[in-house]
């Protein structure tokens, strides 16, 4: 049983990781989420009574998707560290990228619902149905959800797009 979760959560690592970035932010949050997502998948996974997991992966998704709301849920959830930054070894090549940080701009100036909704609906590409499945929401909610926060989004990621565009080659 152990050497089957250790199988599953090193492959489901990286796109679990993904997904808590794109959610969070911010690397450090992310590998948090992580964490604490394949600890309760894990406590899942080795239980000794009730059904087994049917789908692993989808299971430790809307895990993750839980336990980042129920964080942001939390009224610490919104206090900032005031430490000085540490020195770096080297340059974050994922600074580098003006779309990226537009994307990460636009998706933290949401409400964290309607940016889970965009993260699973449109980056995770989830149909209307299972994320709808996923947040407990009707699929008219998602519709909506994703309408607005694209409505809100769309405008800051389009002028970065361009701007992004004249610097290629």
């Amino acid at each position: 049983m152990r050497t089957e979760f250790e199988e599953f959560a090193l492959a489901r690592t990286p796109q679990l990781y993904r997904s808590a970035w794109l959610l969070c932010g911010e690397r450090h949050q992310a590998e948090d989420l992580v964490q604490e997502t394949l600890a309760k998948v894990f406590v899942r996974w080795n239980r000794r009574f009730g059904a087994p997991i049917d789908n692993p992966a989808a299971y430790a998704q809307t895990a993750l998707v839980r336990t980042f709301l129920s964080a942001r849920r939390r009224r610490s959830s919104t206090e900032l560290a005031y430490a000085d930054v540490p020195e770096r070894a080297g340059p974050d090549p994922a600074a580098a990228s003006d779309l990226r940080l537009a994307l990460v701009a636009a998706l933290a100036g949401l409400a964290p619902l309607d940016r889970t909704v965009l993260v699973l609906r449109y980056l995770e590409d989830l149909s209307v149905g299972e994320v709808a499945e996923r947040l407990g929401l009707s699929e008219g909610a998602v519709r909506n959800r994703s309408m607005r926060a694209l409505q809100r989004t769309r405008p800051l990621l389009d002028a970065s797009y361009a701007t992004a565009r004249k610097d290629l080659p």
